[in-house]
């Protein structure tokens, strides 16, 4: 039996779910989501709680059970409290900020990149103090927010994506729990004759 996929979900009040055969549309507070299932999967609303089951223990319905739990999970989740990642942006003139609902960032390039938000998302941007090269600055803040766990994670790779980290001075776009491996550059002197 699957651990994750037999743990029943606690619908909060103020919270509607709605089973119409393989979609479900969770609303509550933050807003409505609607997803739709595999058919196999058996999604039962008993007791303010949400019970997942498998017609077999076959291989495909054993690895959907656990995923199809997970995912109702973070519906409930989203509408009620919301998803949130938060990055930031390590660079000597580096810059973001919002246009309207656009995010405006400068990071390096020639010309200003700007990112228009998803449906269902929104960015807001602020700053940090943080010990960067060895003494303490102010750096840009993103903080991608939404109800839509895939969305918001995908909004944030996107912002990432304009400028990875680099490794030998740290300077780029990165999410404030990732850690970067720093390198050391070259010495400068030729190694021998």
């Amino acid at each position: 039996m699957s651990r994750i996929g037999s743990m029943p979900i606690p619908v909060p009040s103020g919270v509607e779910v709605q089973i119409e055969g393989s979609a479900i549309t969770v609303k509550g507070p933050k807003g409505t989501l609607t997803r739709s299932f595999h058919p196999d999967m058996i999604v039962k609303l008993e007791d303010g709680k949400i019970l997942v089951e498998r017609p077999s223990d076959d291989k495909t319905h054993r690895s959907l059970h656990g995923l199809t739990r997970a995912l109702i999970a973070n519906m409930v989740e989203g509408v009620t409290k919301g998803y949130q990642k938060v990055l930031q942006v390590y660079g000597t003139g580096y810059r973001a900020e919002l246009v309207g609902n656009k995010l405006n960032l400068q990071v390096g390039y020639s010309h200003p990149v700007e990112i228009m938000p998803r449906p269902g998302i929104e960015f807001e941007v602020g700053q940090d103090v943080v010990q960067y090269e060895s003494r303490e600055t102010r750096i840009p803040v993103i903080t991608v927010r939404g109800i839509d766990k895939q969305v918001v994670g995908q909004q944030a790779a996107e912002v990432r994506a304009v400028r990875k980290p680099e490794p030998y001075k740290g300077r780029g776009i990165r999410y404030s729990t990732e850690v970067v491996r720093r390198k050391a550059g070259k010495s400068g002197k030729a190694v021998g004759k």
